[in-house]
């Protein structure tokens, strides 16, 4: 129990500093190194690591990912977003129309992807609009953490829930869709009051000229696979057999070279995912046999509130992904496991939007915002904190 105990802790506390000091040492690393260590020390066989990878998490990320690839290469996310940018015509409702896009596009795919296309559309048109970036990128960012609540396929860890619950993508969508439409409106509401010198004045936009570069054929395609893969899951067939097939069809082209798409995806990620399963199956099998998870199930996270403040925090302090696999052996003792898993999806995600580090769709929009519209770590930490509060309050009301 010791060994596994001082693997979890080393490997979590890289996973919390972003890095190995003294080493270049990433997240992915430090779990590999941590599934190694787990094996290395015979807390698990080779074939027990083998058995703890979630094979259906990763076979959907990964068909997720290829689809997003293929949707972002045809540019179709770039023409959608852009024509609603464009065709807004006061502050608020460019805020609005940010927010929402943003929030629709991440709900069925993955939120990183979206982050990616819409900051320098929107950077680029609120610049020759001549107003203050910061807000409407906010908006992107805010916008796509609670937009990915909704569904299966909003973010990875939604995508682990799913797979570990085992609940239907409609039905975790039926109880996910209030929540995530609620905290868009909170977003609006909260980064417009925050801001609100920049909408005080209820005034005309210019129309910025300029249209996105659509690859029709494979639009269309791309379109067409989508909507089927859509409906697929909302049938309830298996998710991920729906998306890797879906990706399967998309790699079926003519034109298009397979490195193209390949560049898309973030093995990284995968990788990543791997070691944690394997780490986290580690430290299960010496908690399980010493009786510590029954103990640590029955302090108190029976609460909602409790249970989600605690998600919450740990989200922040070593990111959402690992901080759902560190719940997973405690959820099955709850009275009512559905509704911890639900809980658990809407509080790992909304804690996202509490600070710049709270999920990759924040860094990525600060990364792409640059020089050119620099959001400092208070800038953001002002609007997340109330946001993130209200948006995990409504969460636990919504799902009581």
């Amino acid at each position: 129990m010791l060994a596994a105990t001082l693997i979890f802790l080393g490997t979590y506390l890289v996973l919390a500093l972003g890095r190995l000091p003294g080493f270049r040492v990433d997240r992915t690393g430090a779990a590999i190194i941590g599934a190694s260590l787990m094996m290395a020390f015979e807390v698990l066989t080779l074939e027990e690591a083998y058995a703890a990878v979630d094979h259906n998490t990763i076979l959907l990320l990964f068909g997720m990912m290829i689809v997003a690839a293929n949707l972002r290469v045809a540019g179709v996310f770039a023409a959608v977003s852009g024509w609603t940018v464009r065709h807004a015509h006061h502050p608020l409702t460019l805020l609005g129309a940010v927010i929402l896009v943003s929030g629709v596009f991440s709900a069925f795919f993955v939120n990183d992807t979206v982050c990616l296309v819409l900051t320098p559309l929107v950077l680029d048109t609120v610049l020759a609009l001549g107003r203050n970036p910061v807000p409407y990128l906010l908006g992107v960012a805010m916008g796509s953490n609670i937009g990915s609540v909704a569904t299966i396929t909003g973010n990875p860890q939604n995508m682990m829930i799913g797979a570990f619950s085992g609940i239907p993508y409609r039905t975790f969508a039926a109880a996910l869709w209030p929540v995530a439409a609620v905290g868009l409106v909170l977003a609006f509401l909260v980064i417009a009051l925050l801001y609100r010198s920049e909408f005080r004045r209820f005034e005309t936009l210019a129309v910025v000229p300029g249209r996105a570069r659509v690859h029709r054929p494979l639009a269309w395609k791309s379109l067409t696979v989508s909507t089927l893969m859509l409906l697929g899951f909302f049938a309830g067939w298996p998710v991920a057999v729906v998306a890797i097939v879906a990706a399967a069809l998309l790699l079926l082209t003519r034109k298009l070279k397979p490195e193209r798409i390949y560049r898309e995806i973030d093995f990284s990620l995968l990788v990543l995912f791997i070691g944690l399963f394997i780490v986290i199956a580690g430290v299960e099998k010496a908690l399980v046999s010493s009786g510590e998870l029954a103990r640590a199930a029955g302090h108190g996270l029976e609460n909602p509130v409790a249970f989600s403040a605690a998600a919450a925090v740990l989200s922040n302090l070593v990111s959402n992904v690992p901080a759902v696999l560190l719940f997973k052996p405690l959820i099955p003792a709850f009275a009512d496991p559905n509704r911890a898993w639900l809980l658990l999806a809407m509080a790992s995600t909304l804690a996202g939007n509490l600070t710049i580090l709270g999920s990759v769709a924040n860094l990525i929009v600060v990364q792409k915002a640059g020089r050119r519209a620099p959001i400092g770590f208070g800038e953001y930490f002002r609007t997340g904190l109330p946001l993130t509060i209200l948006t995990i309050a409504a969460g636990v009301w919504l799902l009581r």
